[in-house]
């Protein structure tokens, strides 16, 4: 009886949510974790309670979506876990062996870090498994968005240029300030023979000429100074502007970089290809002599590739169409496809190769260079349209799930 009396409650449950429970322990570790982060951020943090309710709905949320992605059967594989592990340590600029290192030196668990980023990947599959079926997008609204203030502004230009200026003023002689914009022509030729613009601006003075400039980051075209409205937009990317006079010096400008507004050329091949999925029934060996068969045929006049394509291939999408694939880009098809497309040329024929698919031989029918600039803008505008109406349609649904679902708050 004394063991008891003097026994302590270690922990309870907080939340039954449908047929899952929200412990009081796991609530704590939530609420110190989002605290954490807002102090982290300077911001101010709520009252007790509002923390709690607002840190526990999330949880009962997320509860929710986990059990729906269990029920569905959503895995995800070690493999696809490792990989978006190492890219979160790639975005920090570590390797994950030294990203592991870095969590354990912070005090913070390796093991539960694992099993968050699963977490996170089984909720966004069940978001974009009940959500992207409500998102439609027409091919008008893409157009509207284009026309609208908006959508100019999301798909102008940007412009991440530095800037380097050789101080010559008013106060200085004409043969001084015409010194200053030889010496600006002549660092304008080094920086175009390879002189990296850091180097430049570690210097403060040039021949006696104090000098100044910068990175001036990324800029849409009415964001630039003045003077270099006009001139900057006329750059390719690398490029190193003559010197200009203006103010109270001679200005060099070169384009570091640019996002959108430029001619884009990709390199576009279409092919057809006739694909055979080995199975229980037909081996590799099989499956890659039956495709070397057909390509003997072909070649030697005795079988058409459309009709064999029809007839035989085993993707769907493209064996009505006689195996066309259309025009791709590069990047589209899996990286064997991609190769032995490039090495097989127009109106030749591959040997049978292998992908995760399956076997295929491809026959190259066209290849071409094509501006894919309007589709660029066009894409840009649709995917920032999605990903509005995905955010709105989540969180509907999510107050829909919530609203239906079991929760008792103890």
């Amino acid at each position: 009886m004394v063991a008891l009396a003097n026994a302590q409650l270690l922990d309870k449950v907080a939340v039954i949510v449908e047929d899952n429970v929200i412990m009081e322990s796991e609530l704590q570790q939530r609420i110190a974790i989002v605290a954490s982060n807002i102090q982290r951020q300077g911001g101010e943090l709520p009252d007790p309670g509002e923390i709690r309710h607002r840190v526990m709905e999330q949880m009962i949320v997320e509860s929710l979506q986990l059990q729906m992605g269990e029920r569905a059967g959503v895995r995800i594989s070690d493999s696809a876990l490792n990989q978006a592990l190492e890219n979160i340590a790639r975005q920090n600029g570590l390797t994950l062996e030294q990203f592991r290192d870095a969590l354990v030196a912070e005090g913070t668990s390796y093991v539960a870090m694992r099993e968050n980023v699963r977490q996170e990947m089984i909720l966004k599959r069940v978001q974009q498994g009940n959500v992207n079926n409500r998102v439609q997008i027409t091919e008008q609204e893409v157009e509207n968005f284009l026309q609208s203030e908006e959508g100019r502004l999301l798909t102008a230009a940007n412009y991440k240029v530095g800037h380097f200026m050789i101080v010559a003023d008013d106060s200085m002689s004409e043969e001084r300030r015409q010194l200053a914009g030889e010496l600006a022509a002549a660092l304008a030729v080094e920086l175009r023979n390879g002189r990296s613009f850091e180097d430049l601006l570690e210097r403060r003075e040039y021949q006696g000429f104090a000098s100044q400039g910068g990175d001036l980051g990324w800029r849409k075209k009415e964001e630039l100074p003045s003077i270099f409205t006009e001139l900057v937009p006329e750059l390719d990317v690398g490029d190193v502007a003559d010197p200009v006079q203006a103010g109270s010096g001679w200005h060099i400008v070169k384009l570091m970089d640019q996002r959108g507004g430029e001619t884009r050329m990709v390199n576009q091949t279409r092919a057809r290809h006739i694909l055979l999925k080995p199975s229980e029934i037909l081996t590799d060996e099989q499956a890659e002599a039956k495709l070397e068969k057909m390509r003997a045929d072909v070649l030697a006049g005795d079988a058409d590739f459309g009709e064999l394509a029809t007839e035989h291939s085993e993707d769907i999408g493209s064996a009505r169409e006689g195996g066309d694939l259309g025009w791709t880009n590069p990047g589209q098809m899996v990286p064997e496809f991609e190769r032995m497309m490039a090495d097989t040329g127009i109106d030749e024929i591959s040997p049978p190769f292998r992908s995760e698919f399956g076997w295929h031989i491809i026959l190259v029918d066209e290849r071409r260079s094509k501006d894919v600039s309007d589709q660029i803008v066009k894409n840009r505008a649709s995917q920032y349209i999605y990903q509005r109406k995905f955010d709105e349609e989540l969180e509907a649904w999510l107050q829909k799930i919530r609203d239906e679902a079991y929760v008792d708050i103890k």
